[in-house]
């Protein structure tokens, strides 16, 4: 059983190296639970929290992230006169909703925390240093 179990991890860790080799999703050929462990391609996204500061700005935006198997990859935060500003770099690879759900849940999350909060696809910050 124990030798069973290593081959299909080892089968596993060939699929991503191959995806991200190659660019590629198989979700049909990678079995649960390594589907959900191993993010074979990364989508980065920028969420942009903006507005008064207030107790568990972090926690709520954090909370709705964790939920939706959204990876926080970088955080940056700071307060200036009472106002809030906080950056995140996410990977929503392993989230189960599209980009536009995604962007319009945090937006409604701001508006009932009194604040504004954006999602952008990192492919524009991408393309627009390209130029």
């Amino acid at each position: 059983m124990r030798k069973k179990r290593q081959i299909e991890i080892s089968w596993a860790l060939l699929l991503a190296f191959l995806a991200l080799y190659h660019k590629i999703w198989p979700k049909e050929t990678v079995k649960k639970p390594y589907y959900d462990i191993i993010p074979l391609v990364m989508k980065k996204a920028i969420i942009t929290v903006v507005g008064r500061d207030t107790v568990g700005i972090i926690a709520k935006t954090s909370a709705y992230l964790a939920k939706n198997k959204i990876n926080i990859l970088d955080i940056s935060q700071t307060v200036v006169q009472d106002y809030f500003n906080m950056m995140m770099i996410v990977d929503i690879a392993a989230c189960r909703k599209n980009f536009e759900s995604i962007a319009a849940d945090l937006a409604v999350l701001g508006q009932d925390m009194g604040l504004e909060i954006r999602c952008q696809n990192s492919e524009i910050f991408e393309k627009m240093h390209r130029v």
